[in-house]
C-alpha cells in the first residue's frame, strides 16, 4: 500500500493472523499516532520505554519499526483534515496502531477523535489488564492475588458519541425520546 504523508518502514512486516492466531514477525511495524499537546512529549519516550522491553525481552532479535500515522493537529496541517482516510487505512491494514492524546477543537463542526476512530474501525471494547508487580505499594489485601482484565463497552452509554448542537432537532429528538422512557 502506498500512502500520501506516511512513510512505511523498509526494514519491517506487518503483524498479521492466521487461523484467529497471531503472527508477529522479528521486525513487526507498529503505527503510532504521536497526538496534541503533551502527546509530542510522551509519544517519544513511550517508543524509547517499548523499545528498552522489546530489545531486553529479545536479547535484540526483536525490534519494533516504528510507522508515524496522522491524526488531530499534525493530520489537519498536511491533509486540511483531523482524521484523514489515509490514517485509517493505515491502522487497519497494520491492525495494531497506538495513539498519544488528541485534541477535539472547540466550536463544533467535529466531534471527538477519540470517538471518530471508535467508531470507524469498529473499536467496541476496551480491554484493561489488571495484575500487580511485586514490590509496588497497595492498600490491597493480598495483590498477589490480583491478575484479571476488565472489559468496558465502548459503543454505548456516553461512549456512543452522540453529539448535536444544542438547540437542533436531533437533540430535541434525543430529549423527547428520554422523556417518553
Amino acid at each position: 500500500m502506498t500512502y500520501k504523508h506516511i512513510h512505511k518502514p523498509v526494514d519491517g512486516k506487518k503483524i498479521t493472523f492466521k487461523e484467529g492466531v497471531i503472527q508477529v514477525p522479528n521486525k513487526p511495524i507498529i503505527g503510532y499516532i504521536e497526538g496534541d499537546g503533551i502527546g509530542a512529549d510522551v509519544s517519544p519516550v513511550m517508543k524509547k520505554v517499548i523499545d528498552a522491553v522489546v530489545d531486553k525481552t529479545y536479547d535484540g532479535q526483536r525490534a519494533i519499526q516504528w510507522m508515524e500515522i496522522y491524526a488531530g493537529e499534525k493530520a489537519n496541517a498536511l491533509y486540511g483534515e483531523y482524521l484523514p482516510q489515509e490514517t485509517l487505512d493505515a491502522i487497519q491494514a497494520l491492525s495494531v496502531a497506538i495513539k498519544g492524546p488528541l485534541t477535539t477543537p472547540v466550536g463544533g463542526g467535529m466531534r471527538s477523535l477519540n470517538v471518530a476512530i471508535r467508531q470507524e474501525l469498529d473499536l467496541f471494547i476496551c480491554q484493561r489488564p489488571v495484575q500487580y508487580f511485586v514490590g509496588t505499594p497497595t492498600p490491597v489485601k493480598a495483590p498477589e492475588k490480583v491478575d484479571m482484565v476488565i472489559f468496558r463497552e465502548n459503543s454505548e452509554d456516553i461512549y456512543a458519541g452522540i453529539e448535536y448542537q444544542a438547540g437542533t432537532e436531533e437533540v430535541k429528538k434525543v430529549i423527547n425520546f428520554c422523556k417518553m422512557k
